[in-house]
């Protein structure tokens, strides 16, 4: 197995890192931080931010309500051998193409949370996972602890993304995440029905790679964790993510598991 030691840019948290030492620890999600600099189609670094892409894209896919399923949603149908990868969408964009390759190279599908400052810095990026046949969905505006918020500033998190998803792909995103936390309050969960999400999407099994526990752990708790209908807890931006997932993915395929989009989970 391939050991990455690379140092996250943001320099959050501590390579090695197995304890959650605060409150955005806890809930699964890693503190944001001043990103890389834009990069171009080649992948270079550019002064300047990207372009939006074109007006003439196909509009994603629209949030629908799934009758049978809960307001939040934290696994799918246990009867089917299906799992929802998801991630938290931030970081370096290079990782997260790296993990976008590694999942349509073996015929997975994956969800993603996007920040929106991340796609307001990486516009691209929006419809590079729409293409590759993925998820993509709203972690808020700028990844703050969304449910101790005042009420003004919880909807201005949740609707300040949804409006940059709509001007990148013509749809609010399929699903909402909290930031910070693995389930909404009664207030955020009130304020995203408001802005279009049926429900709140949570998960059943934490990755909690925002640690850097290295790429075997990550591996080991996934598996160790994932059944029928799991929805899995993970991110973009770290290494020991994009070192773990084709081991991931190799094992649920022996399995007999399928990485599928949430939105499939569920149908």
């Amino acid at each position: 197995m391939v050991r990455v030691t690379t140092t996250d840019r943001r320099g959050v948290l501590r390579a090695g890192a197995g304890l959650v030492t605060s409150g955005a620890l806890a809930a699964g999600c890693s503190a944001t931080g001043a990103g890389p600099r834009p990069v171009t189609s080649s992948g270079t670094a550019s002064s300047r931010p990207a372009a939006h892409p074109a007006a003439s894209a196909p509009a994603a896919p629209a949030p629908r309500a799934f009758p049978r399923q809960p307001a939040q949603i934290t696994h799918g149908p246990r009867d089917r051998p299906r799992i929802a990868l998801t991630f938290h969408g931030q970081g370096d964009p290079d990782l997260a193409r790296t993990l976008l390759d590694a999942a349509e190279k073996r015929g997975a599908r994956l969800t993603v949370l996007a920040v929106g400052t991340w796609l307001e810095r990486y516009p691209r990026m929006a419809r590079r996972i729409l293409d590759g046949g993925h998820d993509l969905g709203n972690h808020t505006e700028r990844h703050l602890a969304v449910n101790a918020l005042p009420e003004p500033e919880a909807r201005a998190e949740i609707t300040a993304c949804a409006d940059r998803l709509r001007r990148l792909t013509g749809s609010i995103g399929t699903w909402f995440r909290p930031s910070r936390a693995p389930t909404a309050s009664p207030l955020v969960q009130h304020l995203a029905h408001g802005a279009g999400y049926p429900h709140v999407l949570s998960y059943d099994v934490d990755s909690l790679d925002f640690t850097r526990p290295g790429a075997a752990a990550v591996t080991r708790k996934v598996l160790a964790e994932a059944r029928n209908g799991s929805v899995v807890s993970m991110h973009f931006g770290f290494p020991d993510t994009a070192a773990a997932l084709p081991d991931v993915l190799h094992e649920l395929d022996r399995r007999g598991l399928r990485a599928v989009t949430t939105t499939e989970l569920l149908s």
